[in-house]
């Protein structure tokens, strides 16, 4: 269960950042402000992958 929670959290957080990288192509973000943005989005993204984890484990 362990590997396919892995396996299922990398598609998701590479899914995540394509989505990410068109938000920026659409909005025009300066390239200074995408490292903050995909940093911050990858940072959420993988909390609520670990409590996901956590609840599915525990529950």
């Amino acid at each position: 269960m362990v590997l396919s929670f892995i396996l299922l959290a990398v598609v998701v957080l590479f899914f995540i950042n394509q989505l990410t990288y068109s938000l920026c192509a659409q909005r025009d973000i300066p390239e200074e402000q995408q490292p903050a943005v995909f940093r911050t989005i990858n940072v959420l993204i993988t909390i609520l992958l670990i409590s996901s984890y956590f609840e599915v484990l525990f529950t």
